[in-house]
């Protein structure tokens, strides 16, 4: 069983930078693929960036693409979103997730831990 916390998030003004950090208790952290995901409100949850449980494969959405980052850390238990770049669209609740999946699956449902989330906001 693994937990996650995230922790980096706050109030910036776009064009600024963020680092999000999620990190994970427990055993076996390298087992999981790990994911970020965002929930604007009154909108879905949708999916951000994905990364394998070696590091090597990373995944992205359209629209966060060539601005944000994902990158983990298993000797630390840790993985971390840098997003450059930001625009008000960006606002929303940002969640880090766990899937237990051995192939490429990116769909939300696939990803069984979820942390609390941690709230972005971008002004203009």
């Amino acid at each position: 069983q693994v937990q996650l916390v995230e922790s980096g998030g706050g109030l910036v003004q776009a064009g600024d930078s963020l680092r999000l950090s999620c990190t994970a208790s427990g055993r076996d952290f390298s087992n999981y693929r790990m994911g970020w995901f965002r929930q604007a409100p009154g909108k879905e949850r949708e999916f951000v960036a994905a990364i394998s449980r070696s590091g090597i494969r990373t995944y992205y959405a359209d629209t966060v693409k060539g601005r944000f980052t994902i990158s983990r850390d298993n000797a630390k238990n840790t993985v971390d979103l840098r997003m450059d770049n930001l625009n008000p669209e960006d606002t929303a609740v940002y969640y880090c997730a766990a899937s237990p999946s051995l192939t490429s699956d990116n769909r939300l449902e696939s990803f069984k831990v979820w942390g609390q989330g941690t709230q972005v906001t971008v002004s203009s």
